[in-house]
């Protein structure tokens, strides 16, 4: 079996020749026409976050902040008790539901109180 492929006429193809940069330090851009230096050797000061802060009006209310935090961690397993609880309800009506249709009798428990 013979593969097919798109003939190219011999015009058609083209060899770049590398050229090595003659820079003898990379460290330079070039852009409009200057050099200009990278941003990380002009940046002297610390990487750290004090550069995007900004000044604020009144100090932090740490008191606030963390009875906001204890409310939201309350909420957060007060949703994820009702979660549960809920799929264990599902969970249970499922299966006497289950029970119910495959004909039985005896599918529900019958609680008895104690003497």
């Amino acid at each position: 079996m013979k593969t097919e492929r798109p003939t190219i006429p011999d015009g058609e193809h083209r060899v770049l020749q590398f050229r090595p940069r003659t820079s003898p330090h990379p460290r330079a851009l070039r852009g409009a026409g200057t050099i200009q230096p990278l941003r990380a050797e002009v940046q002297a000061e610390p990487l750290d976050l004090t550069r995007y802060e900004q000044p604020r009006e009144q100090p932090d209310d740490f008191r606030h902040r963390m009875l906001a935090n204890i409310a939201a961690l309350a909420f957060t397993i007060a949703l994820t008790a009702i979660g549960i609880w809920l799929a264990v309800s599902i969970a249970d009506l499922r299966r006497t539901q289950d029970c119910v249709l495959m004909g039985r009798r005896d599918c529900v428990k019958i609680t008895t109180p104690h003497l």
